[in-house]
């Protein structure tokens, strides 16, 4: 009888640990700006740009929910990130085979896009200037009549050319990037 009732609390344990186990499951709920990924790659070189997409759901976001003038992490929740596995050219300047935080700061006419080297940030909080890799600006397209509800990513791939594109509500800007030969 004792061998019985120590394999019936076995059981019960072990059925309580499972229930417990699928209902912290089901707690869980998905983030308003989900997780997202971009790639491209070029010869040898393969770049990964990782973000989490907020929605318009009917704010005015550049200039309202996205103030001019201020560093952006470029999403939601932590700050856009970028990794490289050979350097590339960006808007011109030579960016190292690594990972890095993307920053911006959006402006009506132009955006000023920062490559940083401080990696997992919540946001743009402890942003620190002092770990830009590059800093440059580049100006915005007002898109009439489009409006994209996510905040999208994206690249525009040319064989060993390409635009990193950011677009959201009715702003896009377009980063030229280009593949550098090993």
């Amino acid at each position: 009888m004792n061998s019985r009732f120590r394999y019936l609390t076995f059981l019960i344990i072990l059925f309580s640990a499972f229930q417990s186990n699928v209902f912290a499951q089901e707690a869980v709920t998905p983030r308003p700006s989900p997780a997202a990924i971009v790639t491209m790659k070029y010869d040898e070189t393969y770049v990964k740009l990782t973000y989490s997409q907020p929605h318009k759901r009917g704010r005015d976001i550049f200039g309202g929910l996205v103030p001019y003038g201020h560093v952006w992490r470029t999403g939601a929740n932590e700050a856009t990130e970028i990794t490289l596995t050979g350097d590339i050219l960006m808007n011109g300047d030579t960016l190292k085979t690594g990972t890095y935080s993307i920053f911006t700061i959006p402006q009506k006419n132009q955006w000023t896009l920062i490559i940083n080297a401080e990696l997992g940030q919540w946001g743009a909080y402890n942003y620190n200037k002092e770990a830009d890799v590059m800093r440059f600006d580049v100006p915005t397209q007002h898109i009439q009549g489009t409006v994209w509800e996510p905040f999208t990513i994206t690249f525009e791939q040319k064989n060993d050319t390409a635009d990193l594109m950011i677009m959201w509500d009715q702003t896009r800007v377009a980063i030229p990037i280009q593949f550098l030969k090993e």
